[in-house]
């Protein structure tokens, strides 16, 4: 019976996905207390920039100058991060004219699109050891 206990016991193990690695993100320059700041981690181009399309999604209350969130136990992997700093508390990234931000928003990798944020430039790896990415916010 020990033996099949032990045989159960490794299997569990073995089946058991190897998730460990945090992300840690700051998102800088918050510019207010209002609303919240909504984080949305993507590990592919398809569906990027969609919420509902997101590996996972915080939403951290806002605060002026610094908010930080963390991912957990994510698999080692390219992945990029889209924040937002939602001051309406609507759920959404309020846009001018269908395409442009009205609120506070920043990709990992710092990178500035010009035209819709593409995946590819704000992806990065994450390591089994984790990993950390600084946003800072344009308003």
């Amino acid at each position: 019976m020990s033996k099949r206990l032990a045989l159960l016991a490794a299997l569990t193990v073995l089946a058991t996905p190897a998730f460990a690695a945090d992300l840690m993100v700051a998102v800088q320059g918050v510019n207010g207390n209002n609303g919240q700041v909504k984080l949305m981690l993507f590990e592919r181009e398809e569906g990027f920039r969609k919420e509902d399309q997101a590996r996972q999604v915080l939403a951290l209350p806002a605060a002026v100058g610094v908010v930080t969130g963390t991912f957990r136990d994510l698999p080692p992997g390219r992945f990029a991060v889209i924040a937002y700093h939602d001051e309406n508390g609507d759920g959404k990234l309020n846009l001018r004219f269908g395409m442009f931000p009205k609120e506070g928003y920043g990709l990992s990798n710092n990178y500035t699109p010009s035209g819709p944020p593409k995946f590819k430039e704000a992806a990065f790896e994450v390591m089994e050891s984790g990993a950390r990415s600084i946003i800072r916010l344009a308003y």
